[in-house]
């Protein structure tokens, strides 16, 4: 704990660590100090200097180090003869601080005068306008009318694309840098800077493609004036119209907090439209910040032109008509489910497949979550809380691009002290700030592994550390390859000393999953399928939130010879378009319900819009499939499935929706009301969440049988044994993850088309490229299972020169790492 350091600010005892800066001591007495430049999240730079305030501090004896006391006995104060910034000004014992005397106000005044001069006065056609800092700043801080003429205002360059996605208004810029310091020491991506000096100075980016970064959207929220704002917010609507409501990311495994704001709009015939999505404080989550994935593709995907819908006769037809093949198929049922299902559904789902003596399956390709039930994060943990002394390992994963936030936090955890260990077999962006990057070969995952105690140093490491976090991710593996690897963490966690293997906070395994719950399928115990395709020959199937035939030309043929398909979805798939019966489900923006994350954090989201007509959500669509087969489930509300998730399922013991509601203090303090302090990001007031008990650990010799039912098949046992090296005429080709895709809850985001674009094609190094006569950007073709494939050729000089990087939904099925033979396409095949 640090020491604590006594002091006043105006008159009023406070008490913080040491090392607090004044302005932050002032804010968590609840005092507001005017800033700027200055944010809670980032270093003091003391730029604008908003935030003057006099400051007192203990005269001190120099023969005695003592303070000189007054004739009252009070410590006797001696005030600078200048004002000082409280942004970058630490505590001291015995300081007193004044922010409201008149020398205070008039400091800050003149400064608010001095802003003013070159900005623009249009507040009433300013975007910020409504949750401007600076225009709240001038009313309640600055002077009462301007003693600069209105000619002499600096004009400059207004709706200037930074980006595709950011547009910057440089004659509102006030230079506070925010935005450069967020993408340099917080994004680590220092694509922005200032050009020229004094009155000319203006913001610009120093990427190609313009403001070539996956956190952009978080600079429109630090900014504290209408100078930075977004392309789908733009003029889109006032701060005032919104309403807001509490949700939940579904684009990745983190499970950020985010706040959709909604209102009614013509073209939804009055009805409700979302016009954004915001980040949601939860510093055990996403602390203030959100991916841009997550901001404009987040909730996008639910108001495509493909939604599902039919018309109550429609629905009742639809829902008869899957009872009775369900019926009818009782034990010769298939039920297959994505992760984008809530806790709820999954629940639901399970009782459905029990009670019918249907087999039910998980849909996915990332295998070893068995492992993540036993050996993943306990109550307490937080990676923000990592930091020397602890370790963390991130193997087969670009977090980057898989989950850029807990980029983010590990991004952080290193700065801290914590140890960082990358292995992978190629470069990724966290490799930048890893303390140990270690390269293997595809096909070599399992023995890195088992081979980490072994190197000095990196041994050293996971031996001697306080906490172990590992991260194991799917990148150039398939479904039997990251259940081996899983495997290989968790006995890399049973070999250490049992006080660092116990379950305890900071301590444990994460799945590095490609949606938001299929953790909290796996702790109901789903399991995916080793040869779904041969399950689903001949079988009743019945799939929710998957589209297996979209994503691979063996499930589609195997759906092809099903006795029948009902399909369950928000939106039109190759699956749905297959399918006999088509069941609508209601979007998650439109609906109740939780989600549990990869750090097995259980969150509830709530409902933004109202459900579209003809849908329902997916446990109501389950539990009325079921109550036409004769087997009473519960369907009315979210709230009454949770009720019995927790009766039945151990893990979820003891969760509550009233729990899972819950809130504490959080800092840096965030709110509407001070927006000039943390930004536009919202308040957490519906709850921060519950991490999942822990169920008893086994051994390595002990593991269950679905560790069993997900052995390498022969073949892969073969590959694995020549450690997937290719022939002289073949390439090993192995399945990546990019953060923009073509995959169903992406593609509809059409702001960002030419960033998914960036990423459609086939990945070589230059060398390869160059033996096979392609260039960057040609057309070539990839033969794979017997079916050619044509793509763009991307280079990449970090890839191994046998090795081509296919992008997972981009059109190319590949599911597990297989090799292929790479040819050009002749001038007329490409035209």
């Amino acid at each position: 704990m640090a020491k604590l350091i006594n002091l006043k600010i105006n008159g009023k005892p406070v008490s913080v660590p040491e090392g607090t800066m004044v302005v932050d001591a002032a804010k968590k007495a609840g005092i507001d100090i005017p800033v700027f430049c200055y944010h809670p999240k980032m270093e003091p730079v003391a730029m604008c200097r908003q935030c003057l305030v006099e400051i007192g501090r203990p005269v001190i004896d120099r023969a005695t180090g003592q303070p000189v006391l007054e004739e009252n006995g009070q410590p006797k104060l001696q005030f600078g003869p200048k004002l000082e910034t409280s942004c970058s000004t630490p505590v001291s014992e015995g300081m007193v601080v004044i922010t409201d005397s008149e020398k205070a106000r008039a400091g800050q005044r003149e400064i608010l005068e001095l802003l003013l001069t070159s900005h623009p006065l249009d507040c009433p056609v300013c975007d910020k306008g409504g949750e401007c800092p600076l225009q709240n700043l001038t009313m309640k801080f600055g002077p009462k009318e301007s003693r600069f003429l209105y000619d002499e205002k600096h004009h400059a360059e207004k709706h200037f694309p930074l980006g595709d996605l950011i547009f910057l208004d440089r004659e509102r810029c006030i230079q506070c840098a925010r935005c450069v310091r967020f993408q340099s020491d917080i994004a680590g991506e220092p694509v922005l800077g200032f050009s020229q000096r004094g009155r000319h100075t203006e913001i610009v980016t120093y990427s190609d493609p313009g403001f070539d970064s996956v956190f952009s959207g978080n600079t429109t929220d630090i900014c504290p004036v209408g100078a930075l704002t977004t392309a789908d917010f733009r003029f889109g609507a006032r701060p005032w119209e919104l309403k807001s409501s509490a949700s939940i990311c579904s684009q990745c495994p983190v499970g950020c907090n985010v706040t959709f704001n909604v209102r009614r709009e013509v073209k939804a015939g009055g009805g409700y439209v979302i016009k954004r999505a915001m980040p949601r404080q939860n510093e055990q989550v996403n602390e203030i910040w959100m991916c841009d994935k997550g901001r404009f593709a987040g909730y996008q995907y639910t108001e495509a032109d493909s939604r599902l819908k039919l018309d109550s006769p429609e629905l009742d037809q639809a829902l008869s008509q899957a009872a009775v093949k369900l019926a009818e198929s009782a034990s010769q049922a298939v039920f297959l489910a994505g992760g984008r299902l809530s806790n709820e559904d999954f629940y639901t789902l399970k009782q459905f497949a029990t009670r019918l003596g249907a087999k039910a399956y998980l849909y996915t390709r990332h295998g070893g979550g068995e492992y993540t039930t036993r050996y993943g994060l306990a109550p307490g943990s937080n990676l923000g809380n990592l930091g020397k002394g602890d370790t963390v390992l991130v193997v087969a994963s670009d977090l980057y691009h898989e989950a850029p936030l807990w980029y983010l936090r590990l991004k952080a955890a290193a700065k801290r002290g914590a140890t960082l260990i990358v292995a992978n077999a190629r470069a990724t962006k966290l490799d930048e700030f890893a303390t140990f990057v270690i390269r293997y070969s595809y096909g070599d995952e399992v023995e890195t592994v088992k081979s980490l105690s072994s190197k000095e140093k990196v041994g050293e490491a996971i031996k001697n550390t306080h906490h172990l976090v590992i991260f194991y991710g799917a990148d150039g593996l398939g479904l039997t390859g990251t259940t081996a690897l899983a495997q290989a963490c968790a006995d890399l966690f049973t070999s250490l000393p049992v006080s660092q293997t116990a379950p305890k906070a900071n301590n444990g395994l994460i799945g590095v999953w490609s949606t938001p719950n299929q953790q909290g399928a796996l702790e109901m115990g789903f399991a995916p399928c080793a040869d779904l395709a041969a399950e689903l020959k001949d079988k009743t199937v019945y799939i929710l939130a998957a589209d297996p035939a979209g994503d691979d030309p063996t499930l589609a043929e195997a759906l092809k010879g099903a006795k029948a398909v009902i399909a369950q979805d928000i939106l039109e798939t190759e699956t749905t378009r297959l399918a006999n019966i088509v069941l609508p489900a209601a979007a998650y923006t439109e609906r109740e319900g939780t989600f549990t994350s990869g750090e097995r954090r259980v969150q509830r989201f709530y409902p933004a819009v109202p459900a579209r007509p003809g849908t329902k959500a997916d446990f109501a669509l389950i539990a009325e499939l079921a109550k036409r087969c004769g087997i009473d489930l519960e369907g009315r509300s979210a709230l009454l499935v949770m009720n019995q998730i927790v009766a039945n399922e151990p893990a979820f013991s003891g969760i509550t929706y009233a729990k899972l509601a819950e809130v504490t203090e959080q800092w840096p303090i965030i709110g509407r009301s001070d927006l000039f302090y943390g930004g536009t990001g919202y308040e957490n007031k519906q709850g921060l969440g519950v991490t999942l008990s822990l169920t008893p650990g086994v051994s390595p010799q002990g593991r269950d049988k679905q560790a069993t039912l997900l052995s390498p098949s022969p073949a892969a046992k073969e590959m694995r044994g020549e450690g997937l090296r290719p022939k002289e005429d073949e390439l090993l080709a192995v399945p990546i993850t990019k953060l923009y895709d073509n995959g169903t809850t992406v593609a509809p985001a059409k702001l960002l088309a030419a960033h998914i674009a960036r990423f459609d094609g086939v990945f070589v190094n230059p060398a390869t490229a160059k033996k096979y006569g392609l260039e960057n950007g040609s057309q070539a073709r990839v033969s794979l299972n017997g079916v050619t494939y044509s793509a763009s050729v991307l280079l990449d000089e970090s890839i191994s020169t046998g090795v081509v990087l296919i992008p997972r939904s981009f059109g190319i099925p590949l599911a597990e790492p297989a090799f292929v033979l790479l040819t050009a396409l002749e001038p007329a095949q490409e035209a």
